[in-house]
């Protein structure tokens, strides 16, 4: 059994470590996507009793499954995987069909509010797709055993480690096509962006399917907040496995689980407010040329790190080097540091714990000569993107600077006449 104790009836009340140790929350990090699967393997990967999982999940009135929990490494990270096998009714359920499942099951209070929400949010989605009301749904794959497992899998392994509230970093999606009942479809499918929307999405270019409209659905009907990773006291970690390796991706879901903290320590007389948490790594490089240490910098930038740069300095016995440094969050530390050492050769890397204070920001858009260029805006200054002001000159045969100059002339020219009362000229 877990420690916090297995799920409590429907009504009662939240476990007595929740209420003691103060909100205690579960972050997804989803750099390489979600599904269902790995979001139940996560949480299981971090001390959810597979046990405890498999006896609720037997009060659900479906027959022809079992969970299997298999050790597996994804991009040499130890994960959990969990295989459900089902036998294939030939059953389509609709969406009134799949609630009385969760009724008859008299599952406990958070699990079936989980779980109903979840199931609620693709039916409206998946009515809104096919243009029919929410109740006359037909489930296809998502009405399936499998489904039906992954999602009150998932709500009962956050019940069994007490989990108040779910928190999500931005979800990354896949390229390509998928293949679904309804025939090949985009990717991301239709039904994530539509059960996503209003969070934070990014694409990477791998052709596969990184996030399921399974896991889109557990993460709309849970998640509270999308963004890094909250100021918590970490207790667990897990990392939840997809079915296939990816090249040059670890191919798993981790979630962070412990308890808020309302304030980080610091002088008793600080005012400053609350800061993201960063991590900086750094490594001294010695024997690398240009070309490898540019590299280098892209190679960590493309591995999620949120900024990387290189200083020159005089290394010992007076040689020139130059110190690698990268900004990375706090849950993507191992990864960056594996990728800082393999593309330096350096035999060492150190970190530092720091606050970042961001400016808030917003991207818009203007034009140079037909062409779109990018704004980034921030109170008191406005920075043409640089890529953008490149392509336009190469395709105008301009320099640079002409392109950014008429770039901030069209971004204020704009932004003034947005401020000019109604009728001024």
């Amino acid at each position: 059994m877990s420690a916090a104790g297995p799920p409590g009836e429907a009504g009662g009340a939240p476990p007595a470590a929740a209420v003691a140790s103060g909100t205690r929350v579960a972050w997804f990090n989803c750099f390489a996507g979600i599904a269902g699967d790995m979001a139940l393997a996560s949480l299981v990967d971090a001390g959810a009793d597979i046990d405890e999982v498999r006896a609720v999940l037997g009060r659900l009135p479906i027959a022809g499954w079992s969970i299997d929990v298999v050790p597996v490494l994804r991009g040499g990270i130890a994960a959990t995987r969990i295989v459900v096998e089902v036998a294939d009714d030939g059953v389509v359920r609709t969406f009134p069909h799949v609630l009385a499942i969760l009724d008859e099951a008299r599952l406990p209070g958070l699990v079936r509010e989980r779980s109903v929400a979840a199931f609620s949010l693709l039916a409206e989605v998946e009515g809104r797709l096919h243009r029919r009301p929410s109740s006359q749904v037909h489930f296809h794959e998502l009405g399936g055993h499998d489904t039906i497992v992954d999602i009150v899998g998932t709500a009962t392994a956050l019940e069994l480690l007490a989990i108040d509230e779910v928190a999500s970093s931005p979800v990354a999606t896949g390229t390509g096509m998928v293949r679904s009942r309804h025939g090949m479809l985009p990717n991301p499918a239709p039904a994530v962006l539509a059960l996503l929307a209003g969070a934070p999405l990014w694409g990477r270019d791998v052709q596969a399917e990184l996030t399921t409209p399974t896991g889109a659905a557990i993460l709309a009907a849970t998640a509270v907040e999308f963004g890094p990773m909250p100021a918590m006291t970490v207790e667990a970690t897990g990392y939840g496995a997809g079915a296939n390796e990816l090249e040059g991706l670890p191919n798993c879901t981790q979630v962070v689980v412990g308890t808020r903290c309302e304030g980080r320590a610091g002088p008793p007389t600080s005012t400053l407010p609350v800061g993201q948490p960063l991590v900086l790594l750094e490594a001294n490089v010695d024997d690398a040329t240009g070309e490898q240490v540019a590299d280098a910098v892209q190679a960590l930038l493309e591995a999620g790190a949120a900024d990387a740069w290189v200083t020159p300095v005089l290394m010992k016995k007076g040689r020139p080097g130059q110190v690698v440094s990268v900004l990375a969050d706090v849950a993507l530390v191992e990864q960056l540091r594996r990728v800082l050492a393999a593309e330096t050769g350096s035999f060492g890397v150190r970190s530092t714990v720091v606050d970042r204070w961001a400016a808030s920001r917003r991207v818009e858009e203007v034009e140079v000569d037909g062409y779109p260029v990018r704004v980034k805006v921030s109170p008191g200054r406005a920075k043409v993107e640089h890529d953008d002001a490149q392509h336009v000159a190469r395709m105008r045969g301009l320099p640079v600077r002409e392109v950014v100059a008429r770039a901030e002339h069209a971004w204020r020219e704009r932004s003034s006449s947005l401020e000019r009362p109604d009728g001024a000229s």
